[in-house]
């Protein structure tokens, strides 16, 4: 068996992303009240006759499901990465980004420099390569992570960007501190948020992504072998009822958050104690739960067992935590893979790097947004690191975070190189347009959508008419159709920022040299 040692990285001029935090506008609510109410796996509920909404006003009333259609979604000028669909402002954007290399050696591949120019990152397609295998590498964590040179973050200009250590302990300080600041608050409280109905969409992509994973696994898997998952960067548990919902029997949950842990395992026990009292009782998951940073601690080793395999893994609106480093990206993917069974998957929710970096070209300075979020990079348009690009993300009624740039095409060589295969990417209106219709009961019963026009002149949550005006020209062309669920514009263009990611665990081999070798199944 041979590996593979001549594939070069393809679009690798630096065209990276940023991301929402999991218990701000993720949907990773933290009240189990409102998770038994809105969370659920697609699969396990039935096609409802009504679907409800919920408005400013706490009303909530039962629609026809026939005179409601599912979200339109409103135009939002995007960068569409193909090259079928260049977005009108793509010339302004010719020549603003800077060449950036990267030497794919440092990722021990080949000795190849690959460039690419700004029209080709902005807009050339995904890679279709065909890869069999991977390179060898070492599945020592400890030799793993330090072994990858930590100046692949360097771009060509007249100095090298340095990862500094302690600049990375700060901020992993910074998130822990953020996400154990965060309040317990009730549904009452978060159906006023001017970002409600786009927390319970966020919520539903995430439901779907579970449930879509889930059922490949379960296609080749025998009837009644226990799934067992990980949870990674879990926060306060707000997917803990999807993986109940979802019959799974076993879950580890790891959160850099002692505090978040904590809340999350007294969730699980809630629902535990809670369980013994629903009709058609079955048993509860078994789980347990790890205070560690995913991106610099080897999980396996504080598993209760460390040779348990996983069929999935998931990691929602937190990957791009770890990409202030090299060694922390290595090290969150390491986690992710090193566990997984052949043919299991890893997924996750992060932002769309192109549409990211375009934005931020098209603005005058380094910041844009709208009225309910805005983006400030850190860094210079023109130079791009590929690791530690830090920028602070600020949405209505959250704690600004700082966060980190994730290109997209480097994130799919560095899991290959750990095992995983790239599946897919999907932006969230992609997903959504996918799902629409499977998932169009939980969209309801999520209360994921905003009804439009209101029932009886309540107040929209956008309260600018021009917010809902592809909704009211969407009415006015069609028939038959009283009501219709929909997001305001400034919630889409946050939503559409972001996508799913799945990768797929390869088959794994021992060389003479006690070294993994990858192939696909």
């Amino acid at each position: 068996m041979s590996s593979i040692t001549n594939s070069s990285i393809d679009e690798t001029e630096i065209n990276t992303s940023c991301g929402l935090k999991p218990d701000a506008a993720t949907g990773d609510n933290d009240n189990t009240e409102e998770n038994k109410e809105f969370d659920g796996n697609a699969d396990a509920i039935d096609q409802s006759e009504s679907v409800q909404t919920l408005s400013s006003n706490d009303r909530k009333r039962k629609l026809d499901e026939n005179a409601i259609e599912p979200v339109k979604i409103p135009k939002i000028e995007t960068n569409i990465t193909q090259t079928d669909k260049r977005s009108k402002n793509e010339q302004s954007t010719e020549n603003s980004i800077c060449e950036s290399e990267v030497n794919a050696d440092e990722l021990g591949q080949s000795s190849e420099t690959v460039q690419c120019s700004s029209s080709e990152r902005l807009h050339k397609s995904q890679d279709d390569d065909e890869l069999t295998k991977t390179p060898k590498y070492d599945a020592e964590p400890d030799t793993a992570v330090s072994d990858v040179p930590s100046d692949l973050c360097s771009v060509r200009s007249d100095r090298n960007v340095k990862i500094d250590d302690g600049k990375i302990t700060d901020n992993s300080a910074v998130v822990a501190g953020h996400y154990n600041a965060i309040e317990e608050k009730g549904l009452s409280y978060r159906s006023q948020s001017r970002i409600f109905f786009m927390r319970n969409f966020n919520n539903w992509i995430k439901s779907m992504l579970i449930n879509e994973y889930l059922r490949k696994v379960r296609q080749f898997a025998t009837h009644g072998t226990p799934l067992r998952v990980m949870d990674m960067c879990c926060g306060k548990g707000g997917d803990l009822l999807k993986w109940k919902k979802a019959n799974i029997s076993h879950l580890i949950c790891a959160d850099i958050a002692d505090v978040s842990v904590k809340q999350c395992e007294n969730r699980y026990k809630e629902i535990v104690s809670q369980s013994g009292n629903d009709r058609g009782f079955t048993p509860v998951f078994t789980a347990e739960f790890i205070t560690a940073d995913c991106a610099k601690v080897r999980l396996r080793e504080k598993y209760k067992d460390p040779s348990l395999q996983l069929d999935l893994v998931s990691c929602q609106f937190a990957l791009h935590y770890s990409f202030e480093s090299l060694p922390q990206a290595m090290c969150m993917l390491q986690n992710a893979s090193e566990s997984l069974k052949p043919g299991g998957y890893f997924i996750a929710t992060l932002p769309d790097a192109n549409d990211l970096v375009y934005q931020w070209r098209k603005a005058d300075g380094n910041k844009f947004g709208n009225n309910i979020y805005n983006v400030e990079f850190c860094c210079n348009k023109d130079d791009i690191p590929l690791f530690g690009a830090k920028y602070n993300f600020h949405l209505e009624g959250v704690v600004d975070c700082p966060e980190f740039l994730v290109h997209l095409p480097l994130l799919k060589k560095l899991a290959l190189k750990l095992g995983l295969e790239f599946v897919s990417f999907e932006r969230f209106d992609e997903f959504y347009e996918r799902h629409q219709q499977e998932g169009k009961s939980l969209l309801g019963k999520m209360q994921a959508l905003e009804t439009y026009p209101p029932y009886h002149e309540a107040p929209l949550l956008g309260q600018n008419p021009q917010d809902y005006q592809d909704a009211l020209q969407y009415m006015q062309d069609s028939t038959g159709h009283r009501k219709i669920g929909t997001l305001s514009l400034p919630e889409w263009e946050a939503i559409s920022l972001y996508g799913v990611v799945a990768f797929k665990k390869m088959k794994t081999s021992w060389n003479a040299e006690g070294k993994p070798e990858y192939s696909k199944l």
